[in-house]
């Protein structure tokens, strides 16, 4: 991956940070790594945990981002939230996966995405 795309991977995803701690989440956890992949953030609320994918692009040439979160980027993503919840140990109410589409600058955060 060039320097250029982590940039805007990490702008991407500290706007989708600034969104959700607007919205009186916190940030559990940023790129937290595990077995077989990382997540980009975890985020807490009064018992309900959110993992949240971030796909962030300068243009829809390789289509929407929202696209990019396929059944087995959902399985992946679903696997590494079992092994944060066992590490962690949070008292869990609700669990929800979302998806933050960052596409040309704007935010749209698709709750409960899968």
């Amino acid at each position: 991956m060039t320097a250029g795309r982590q940039q805007l991977g990490r702008w991407g995803e500290n706007k989708a940070a600034t969104w959700y701690l607007e919205r009186g989440w916190e940030v559990l956890d940023r790129n937290w790594r595990g077995a077989g992949g990382e997540l980009d953030l975890v985020l807490g609320r009064g018992g309900t945990v959110v993992f949240c994918e971030v796909k962030t692009r300068s243009s829809e040439a390789y289509g929407h981002p929202a696209e990019a979160v396929d059944r087995r980027k959902q399985k992946r993503i679903r696997a590494l939230a079992t092994q944060w919840l066992r590490q962690h140990r949070e008292p869990v109410a609700e669990l929800r996966f979302d998806v933050a589409c960052v596409l040309k600058g704007r935010l749209e955060v698709l709750e409960g995405a899968f």
